[in-house]
């Protein structure tokens, strides 16, 4: 029977370890994915306090994205519901956020026609909800892969 090791970190580390990001879920299904399995793009391996509310609340929207569309069958996308107003569900086209403190939503609604939502970030209520795939779309279209490859990168391309 091994010992226990024990790891002493300096004072820079701890202060490091403080101020990175931390993610924590509990599901009923042990086989749900949480969106913090694997490894986090490079842009969430760094400080909060570097980025603006609104730049941390878009970095983080995308990976829950991108985790719930893992989730989904060939016949779903990703739609936005809105917890308030009778916007009804937007099919989500884009995302974005201007500094320091908006997030949008770019898509289509239920109608077909083009929406966008422009969210403070002290009012962020989002819902993910599986919609129907376009009817003259062979392959549902993953917009939170294509948004995840943005945090992947070197320097900030969103400045």
């Amino acid at each position: 029977m091994s010992k226990p090791t024990m790891q002493i970190d300096t004072s820079a580390e701890l202060m490091e370890n403080d101020i990175l990001p931390k993610s924590s879920e509990v599901h009923t299904d042990p086989n749900v994915a949480s969106v913090a399995d694997g490894t986090l793009p490079k842009a969430l391996s760094e400080p909060a306090t570097k980025k603006s509310a609104a730049q941390w609340a878009y970095e983080r929207i995308i990976m829950y994205i991108q985790n719930f569309e893992k989730q989904l069958d060939n016949d779903q996308e990703v739609g936005l519901g809105l917890t308030s107003g009778n916007t009804g569900v937007i099919r989500i086209e884009g995302l974005g956020y201007y500094d320091p403190d908006i997030v949008t939503y770019y898509g289509v609604n239920e109608a077909g026609a083009k929406t966008q939502l422009i969210q403070h970030v002290s009012q962020l209520n989002v819902s993910l909800v599986s919609s129907p795939k376009h009817i003259d779309q062979p392959e549902p279209t993953r917009i939170g892969f294509r948004l995840a490859t943005a945090l992947e990168r070197d320097t900030d391309e969103t400045s």
